[in-house]
């Protein structure tokens, strides 16, 4: 057999003739340049010059020559002059058929690899390493965790469709996560198999689910969650409608002030909070005031808003848009298409303001007894469609814009008014104000004009002309499941006092512009808070012969409205009797231990130390008084 048919086919191999002629070349110059040398020593050796430099001798550049003809000759060895077949099957590790063997090495490995990686559960498919592929190795990157990009905000799409493929490689879609151990739920989450927000869909059991997304979260931050409870709620409320990606639910505590005659009718008020002393304090408040006969409280103005901004390509068009929308006929028109989109909602109306070629409009909307953020986006959709057949130039920018204006404080909110527009007015006799208020008619009505009045105008406030109306903005809010972040703007109030008609008792009043409140929608159905809002007798829609949409959160409006009146009177006393501290240092503060009698006997008096001095103050100590 040849050395010819011992060489496996089909292998790449050099191109050897091109390195024969390039050995057959250097061989020419080397052989050329020794008899060039040899023919010409003799003329060059008898016509030496004075100036035997090198650089200039013929021999330099020769030998020049020489020495690279030699270098090549020692660096390939003459690889023509060696059998090229013999070279090729060399069993040296640096011969070409082992970096044949190497490549098709890698190759097979490569394979063997991609099987392995299908049948893994963790997420080794994503490493690349293409240098050790040893089952060692893969193991090592199967327990590794890597960053969560599964949510179902923060995905990575690249990332997500890679392990799509992976998925539908191995067949994983058809696992059965409802017949597997809580284990090995949380297996796949780790391997990113399967996504936390994905549990309630793929186990039916919501409670079940929040438990398996605690393991996993408590895996990730390292951290116990055993103080926050999860067991014994109605997590079906709460999927698709209030919250995501839930691991429990945080209880604060409720407590309940009243009575408080509204309008001739005794109501009990709902608050959750964590702030001591206010819910006593709002108790006092109801207290006096219906001791004094009660509350009064109406509303002036029922309607929600949404401001799309939408933008013309010139002013002089949006001035025109401005113009088209004031016309009566085109309001109608607009008007039918908003209503069409709801059954309680009825558009109020539409406010156009122009700012460059940008129109906000701002839609005003009765939204029944739901706060109406929703319906009135759905109105104002429709309505806009109907525009832009009219202006075909017209960009919706954002249905948004920011002059409606939602969870920010807003100067237009506090003189056009949101949601319900309410003013509540009492008159408390000088006798309740001594005996259950501890204070003066004078000193509040003082009291009242230099905080909430001048101090608030002092420091440049918006709607903030009260003493603490957020604080039972807020806690009547979490109880009866409104948005809390609409506190912001429901809190827009102005507190009042001053002498009543009789020049004796108290007259005071709280006009709140933008009471955003709803009894349907939202949190409203979650148990908790819909047993609040029966506290109330405000649950759900308004019923009755005589009932018309919206009747329970107008009255809902008027209690917190009640609320915050019984809070800014109770407050307004303790300060003007200057019995604030003293009143949270009793119910907002743990009573300190008692220091051991040994203790105390042990224990030398403290020098007096003397007060501390304002660096930006000057020393006044030299004046005498009345100087």
């Amino acid at each position: 057999m040849t050395k010819s048919e011992v060489r496996s086919h089909g292998e790449p191999q050099p191109k050897w003739v091109v390195l024969q002629v390039l050995n057959v070349v250097v061989i020419f110059i080397f052989i050329g340049s020794i008899a060039y040398v040899v023919m010409n020593y003799p003329t060059q050796f008898s016509d030496q010059t004075d100036s035997p430099n090198a650089l200039t001798n013929i021999f330099f550049p020769i030998m020049i020559v020489w020495s690279l003809c030699l270098a090549y000759f020692l660096g390939f060895f003459g690889i023509s002059f060696v059998d090229k077949e013999e070279l090729s099957q060399s069993p040296s590790k640096f011969g070409l058929d082992e970096v044949h063997k190497q490549v098709e090495a890698e190759k097979e490995a490569k394979k063997k690899a991609i099987v392995s990686k299908t049948q893994l559960k963790a997420d080794s498919t994503y490493d690349h390493s293409l240098m050790n592929f040893s089952s060692q190795h893969i193991a090592a990157r199967q327990k590794r965790i890597e960053a969560r990009n599964d949510t179902a905000i923060c995905s990575d799409s690249s990332l997500e469709k890679a392990r799509a493929a992976a998925r539908e490689l191995a067949g994983k879609d058809d696992i059965d996560y409802n017949s597997l151990a809580d284990e090995e739920i949380l297996a796949h989450l780790l391997e990113g198999t399967l996504k936390d927000y994905q549990l309630e869909k793929k186990l039916g059991d919501y409670e079940r689910a929040v438990g398996v997304r605690r393991r996993l979260y408590e895996q990730l931050t390292e951290r116990g969650m055993d103080q926050i409870p999860y067991t014994g709620y109605d997590y079906g409320k709460v999927f698709g409608a209030n919250c995501e990606i839930v691991v429990g639910y945080v209880p604060i505590p409720l407590g309940v002030v009243g009575p408080l005659v509204l309008n001739g009718e005794a109501v009990y008020i709902p608050m959750a909070t964590t702030e001591g002393c206010l819910v006593a304090s709002t108790n006092r408040g109801c207290k006096a005031l219906t001791a004094s006969g009660g509350v009064c409280a109406v509303v002036l103005k029922d309607a929600i808003t949404r401001a799309p901004c939408v933008r013309l390509p010139s002013a002089m068009r949006a001035a025109a848009l401005k113009l088209w929308v004031s016309q009566p006929d085109h309001y109608a028109e607009l008007e039918a298409a908003f209503n069409s989109t709801t059954n309680f909602g009825r558009l109020a109306g539409i406010d156009a303001t122009v700012a460059g070629r940008n129109v906000y409009l701002r839609f005003a909307c009765m939204s029944g007894d739901a706060m109406g953020m929703n319906m009135v986006s759905k109105g104002c959709l429709k309505a806009i469609e109907v525009l832009e057949r009219e202006f075909p130039d017209l960009v919706l920018i954002a249905i948004s814009g920011n002059m409606c204006t939602d969870k920010k404080p807003a100067a237009i909110n506090w003189i056009l008014g949101r949601g319900k527009s309410i003013v509540v007015e009492a008159v408390v006799p000088e006798s309740i104000v001594k005996s259950v208020l501890k204070s003066s008619v004078g000193d509040m009505i003082e009291t009242n004009r230099q905080k909430n009045l001048i101090g608030s105008a002092m420091a440049g406030s918006v709607g903030g002309f009260n003493a603490h109306a957020a604080n039972i903005v807020t806690a009547v809010y979490l109880a009866t499941g409104q948005d809390p972040a609409q506190n912001v703007e429901s809190s827009n109030c102005l507190t009042l006092m001053e002498l009543a008609e009789d020049g004796k008792s108290l007259h005071v009043s709280v006009t709140m512009p933008s009471v955003e409140v709803g009894t349907v929608g939202g949190g409203t159905h979650l148990p908790a808070q819909a047993g609040c809002l029966e506290i109330c007798g405000v649950r759900g829609a308004s019923k009755g012969p005589n009932a018309q949409p919206g009747d329970n959160a107008r009255k809902l409006a008027q209690i917190v409205g009640g609320a915050v009146l019984a809070g800014e009177l109770s407050l307004i006393a303790a300060l003007a009797a200057n019995h604030l501290v003293q009143s949270h240092m009793q119910h907002n503060r743990k009573p300190a231990a008692a220091p051991a009698v040994a203790e105390v006997a042990d224990k030398k008096p403290e020098a007096p130390r003397m007060p501390r001095k304002n660096a930006s103050m000057p020393d006044l100590t030299h004046m005498k008084a009345g100087i």
